[in-house]
């Protein structure tokens, strides 16, 4: 063989090794928000995927509810207790954790940056649905774009017969899996992140600001415990969670189906649009269904939300509704 045919054959080799290490990056770094229980069912003891079950307190639910059946390989996490939101330096309360802090827990639970993550929730309602986008989108917010969210939860997985024997479909295990620590580093998107000012600079721009509370909320007959006045954001408008899920339960409504309710509640579904609620946990269940579902990638989350505006006495509330 000649020198050029040699030359031209290592060409070749490097262009192939290319191409594959591109795919094996995209692979790695790639997934689509949701996925289904039959995708689940597949993907079962599979290297490089970790279920990640975070049924808790939101869904009336427990660990010992994983420790009697969860998806095979699945690890559990409690959203409320291992740490996964703290209080800020100015005390509000449900705020993205420290990154060190984060840092660790994630590796603990056996996920490095080439790790496939998918959550699962209970799928009961869409409150508890809520824990599992808020998780998701701190893996985002950590860079770590590599993460799905079980659509439907462990109700659509638990629920799904066979047609003919009428039997359950997919395979369940007892106890607890305790993963091997991996080391897992993020990379901060700051700009995933929306503070006081922000919001109070994109009242005066114009950018949309969606109260993704339910109504009696918004327009101020209740409040959350912890926040210091009844109303909203001024110049906000209203897309309760539950109009998100089918029936407010945990299963998210088709494109066509959360288009209509957009428009419906006169939210655009591209431009910049904050979502808000309290703590953050119903904004990312808002956040998910614009930016992941419906492409608005100009779409954030106020994670301070209801608890830290209405306890700065400098910033207007907009109560629609005044009981006292």
């Amino acid at each position: 063989m000649d020198r050029e045919s040699c030359e031209l054959i290592s060409l070749i080799k490097f262009v192939l090794a290319g191409a594959v290490a591109l795919a094996v990056c995209t692979s790695a770094f790639a997934a689509d928000p949701l996925v289904d229980a039959d995708w689940v069912r597949s993907n079962i003891d599979k290297p490089g995927i970790v279920f990640l079950d975070v049924r808790g307190k939101l869904a009336g639910k427990s660990k010992s509810d994983y420790l009697n059946a969860h998806i095979p390989g699945a690890v559990y996490t409690d959203y409320l207790k291992d740490g996964w939101r703290a209080k800020d330096a100015g005390g509000t309360a449900g705020q993205l954790a420290p990154v060190e802090n984060l840092e660790k827990l994630i590796g603990g639970l056996g996920i490095d940056n080439n790790t496939h993550v998918v959550i699962v929730p209970n799928g009961g309602k869409a409150l508890d649905v809520g824990t599992g986008t808020r998780i998701y989108w701190t893996f985002k917010v950590l860079g770590h774009d590599n993460v799905s969210l079980l659509d439907g939860g462990m109700s659509a997985y638990t629920t799904a017969v066979d047609e003919k024997t009428k039997k359950p479909l997919n395979p369940l295990e007892k106890g607890e899996v305790k993963p091997a620590a991996k080391t897992f580093k993020a990379q901060l998107r700051k700009d995933m992140l929306v503070t006081k000012a922000d919001v109070v600079a994109a009242q005066k721009s114009g950018t949309a600001l969606v109260d993704n509370r339910p109504n009696n909320q918004f327009i101020g007959i209740n409040k959350h415990k912890l926040a210091k006045r009844h109303g909203t954001i001024p110049g906000s408008v209203n897309l309760p969670e539950n109009w998100l899920t089918k029936n407010g339960g945990g299963t998210f409504r088709s494109t066509p189906a959360l288009e209509k309710l957009y428009s419906a509640a006169k939210i655009g579904t591209s431009g910049k649009q904050i979502n808000f609620c309290n703590t953050g946990h119903w904004a990312s269940l808002g956040w998910f269904v614009s930016h992941e579902l419906m492409g608005n990638k100009d779409a954030k989350v106020y994670d301070g939300s209801m608890l830290e505006w209405s306890a700065d006495e400098n910033l207007e509330m907009d109560q629609k509704v005044k009981l006292n």
